[in-house]
């Protein structure tokens, strides 16, 4: 037993981040939701609690548990209890449609979903094709019924539960991140306990938080980015303020009364922040660091983000889901002196650029990013093929065309797969061109980001119609809400004889983007 639990603690393991912090700082307020406040020692003891039970319906190593929740104190303490229990986590994105979350819940074969009240009836809709799942945790509603065992959240607490310590290693998982590909259907990056925890180091070192500083988490946290907050909580034994949802006033407000130091946003976000009226009004000099990424940001925003957080630096982060994610940061006066550029490697993050041999691209020239070190996800879930094809050469390939000048400053060109990143989403045109394809009365379809000033980037498509057809623009858009998330549908549609292709025909999205064949 003695050597078992030395070995645990020779582990980065997320379980064992909590244990050291409420051991450090029991009664130090961890995660504050609302009116609802949890002390480190409470937290551990909830999740011990949820860990126990969780092994008592049978998850073990390996074993997946899924959540469809919004912001709240139940996603962290399901974070961790899954943690401990040594099963895997799989947030899945509650703005996905049905079929969607149908996909993702087969695919990772999770056992039991805890689910967000107002996400039933999705669920439900979906069941009876759901081939895994054996228990539904409802977080708040009563007395449901469903074709499996359902038992309220709140209900688990009540039961006797006898937690049992499991022999982890951090290269074992720790969480599976669902990405869309270009290709077909979305594929789930197997996150390590490691991965999470060098990231996080790595983001400490960039940083550098006050010991015991208060954070405010605002973006979803079935996103890795917001989700890796969680261990660096533990790891600084801060406190963080969770909001389920973004309301820019609410923000101010809560920076003023709870003396926020750091808090996360997309650029769009931070643009809606400065439009709320009476600005200055509001006490913001506990703010030091203003963190935010999911898009390049316009060199505007973040002059604003200076002018009215005084006291606060700005941290720019960027990378990918598979690289847990951060790859590389843009920190201090180089966020207004290389405003284009995405910063440098991150500790911890080998990055090449290469060409299509793996060759290294010089100076200046445009190549495709490459990774490799502890962040780098272990695999994609059952997908050998995508797997071998992302570490084609030891390293993994990123998709992200980027140049480096000579400071080693890094500049994002384009995407080789087209993603289009919109309020902090990405969205990728393959699988809303699916969509459109499927229209009997559609020839064909294409779609690009473009620019946008609140979003970064939103979704124009380009439709060819087949002879004789007729549709109006509301009508594309009401015809691909229908069958995806509303966050992916195309803003704009513009309607063409043809779309333009190289002597290849290969449609010429560059062309498109720029307006280039008008």
């Amino acid at each position: 037993m003695v050597q078992k639990v030395l070995s645990m603690s020779q582990q980065l393991l997320i379980g064992e981040a909590l244990k050291y912090a409420a051991h450090n700082v029991a009664d130090r307020e961890a995660f504050i939701d609302g009116d609802h406040r949890l002390t480190y020692g409470e937290l551990l003891t909830r999740s011990l609690h949820l860990a126990g039970w969780l092994q008592a319906q049978g998850i073990g190593v390996d074993d997946k548990v899924g959540c469809l929740l919004k912001n709240g104190l139940p996603f962290v303490e399901l974070y961790f209890g899954v943690s401990l229990s040594g099963g895997v986590f799989v947030p899945v994105n509650f703005r996905l449609g049905s079929k969607e979350m149908e996909y993702i819940l087969n695919q990772s074969d999770v056992k039991i979903l805890f689910v967000e009240e107002e996400f039933i009836d999705s669920v439900r809709s979906i069941m009876q094709n759901l081939s895994q799942v054996k228990i539904i945790v409802p977080i708040k509603a009563e007395n449901l019924e469903f074709e499996i065992n359902t038992i309220p959240y709140e209900a688990i607490f009540s039961t006797t539960t006898e937690y049992k310590s499991v022999n982890l290693t951090d290269d074992d998982a720790h969480a599976i991140i669902y990405t869309s590909g270009t290709t077909g259907k979305p594929k789930g990056a197997v996150l390590t306990h490691k991965n999470f925890y060098m990231n996080t180091m790595n983001k400490l070192y960039h940083s550098q938080p006050r010991k015991g500083s208060r954070q405010l988490i605002i973006p979803p946290l079935f996103h890795v980015a917001a989700l890796s907050s969680l261990l660096q909580n533990c790891l600084i034994e801060g406190t963080i303020i969770i909001h389920r949802e973004f309301q820019p006033d609410v923000v101010l407000k809560t920076v003023q009364y709870e003396k926020i130091e750091t808090m996360f946003m997309v650029p769009a976000m931070w643009n809606f922040l400065f439009q709320v009226p009476n600005l200055s009004d509001y006490d913001l000099s506990s703010m030091t660091n203003c963190s935010l990424g999911g898009a390049i940001c316009p060199i505007e925003i973040k002059k604003r983000i200076l002018q009215v957080f005084k006291n606060a630096t700005i941290l720019e982060a960027f990378g990918q889901t598979e690289m847990s994610p951060s790859t590389t940061y843009l920190a201090g006066e180089d966020a207004l002196r290389k405003t284009e550029s995405v910063g440098k490697p991150s500790i911890n993050v080998r990055v090449r650029i290469v060409d299509n041999e793996m060759n290294d691209v010089p100076v200046g020239e445009v190549g495709e990013i490459v990774y490799q070190g502890p962040t780098t996800m272990k695999e994609y879930y059952k997908n050998e093929e995508a797997t071998e094809e992302a570490f084609k050469g030891g390293w993994f390939h990123s998709g992200d065309l980027v140049r480096m000048d000579e400071e080693g400053y890094i500049y994002v060109v384009d995407r080789k797969k087209d993603m289009i990143i919109s309020g902090g989403e990405n969205i990728y045109p393959k699988e809303l061109e699916d969509v459109l394809y499927s229209h009997p009365d559609i020839l064909e379809a294409a779609v690009v980001g473009i620019p946008d000033p609140t979003w970064g980037e939103t979704v124009k498509a380009y439709i060819v119609l087949k002879s004789g057809k007729q549709m109006t623009e509301e009508q594309v858009i009401q015809f691909c809400q229908s069958s995806i998330a509303s966050y992916k549908k195309p803003r704009a549609i513009e309607f063409m004889e043809s779309l333009p292709r190289n002597a290849a025909g290969k449609v010429l999205k560059m062309v498109l983007r720029t307006g280039a064949y008008q």
